[in-house]
């Protein structure tokens, strides 16, 4: 009995060991976690440098720079920020594992970056037989200047015209044109009214004489 007691009394306090333990290095790792934020910029015109890459060298986290050059994660004390842009020499930096605060600033400056491509040759044809034979039948554009004389001849521009629908400021110009004319008569003057003219009078008694103004009677329609 004494035996079991004396093993569950050592399982327990090792239990509570390896806990009390791993408490200490969560505290110890949490403790290495710092806010790692800066500005980029180059290093010739201190102009911000935008979407940088910003990672841990041999760790799978990183940020990248907003439009400012701005930039801010989460890094641990002793870790190797790696800066590259397609534009600029890629640059390192480590963060100090003494620091005492949670959070650290840096400027960093980067260095433009060069490209020199090799040169290129560009043959309009792969050899003299494919030349020679685009020469001969190859039919040659217009230019702007034959095309602009080609668009502005007369009977281009007449069919154009006929063919094209007018719009509704057209439409709008036509009403407007034809009730002008007919409030007016010949040499500007306003037109006369019909209650005073003579003769609209007595074409309205002839009329009214044959029987015009008469309800007609409709028509049946035969249904066979």
């Amino acid at each position: 009995m004494i035996k079991y007691f004396f093993i569950t009394f050592l399982f327990f306090v090792s239990y509570n060991s390896n806990a009390q333990y791993n408490k200490e290095i969560q505290a110890k790792r949490d403790s290495d976690l710092i806010q790692f934020s800066g500005i980029l910029l180059s290093s010739d015109s201190i102009f911000p440098i935008p979407f940088a890459n910003i990672s841990v060298l041999n760790k799978p986290y990183g940020t990248y720079s907003n439009l400012e050059g701005y930039f801010s994660f989460v890094a641990r004390k002793g870790d190797s920020i790696v800066f590259s842009h397609v534009e600029f020499k890629s640059s390192y930096f480590r963060v100090p594992d003494t620091l005492s605060d949670s959070k650290y600033s840096i400027v960093k400056l980067m260095n433009q970056d060069t490209f020199y491509l090799p040169g290129v040759k560009i043959m309009p044809m792969p050899n003299r037989t494919a030349f020679d034979f685009a020469f001969v039948n190859k039919e040659i554009p217009n230019d702007d200047l034959e095309r602009a004389k080609i668009n502005l001849e007369r009977e281009a521009l007449r069919e154009q015209a006929m063919s094209m629908k007018g719009d509704a400021y057209e439409a709008y110009k036509n009403v407007i044109r034809q009730n002008i004319q007919k409030s007016y008569y010949a040499g500007g003057q306003l037109p006369a009214m019909n209650v005073l003219n003579p003769f609209a009078w007595v074409q309205f008694f002839e009329a009214w004489k044959n029987g015009d103004y008469k309800k007609k009677k409709p028509v049946p329609i035969k249904v066979k």
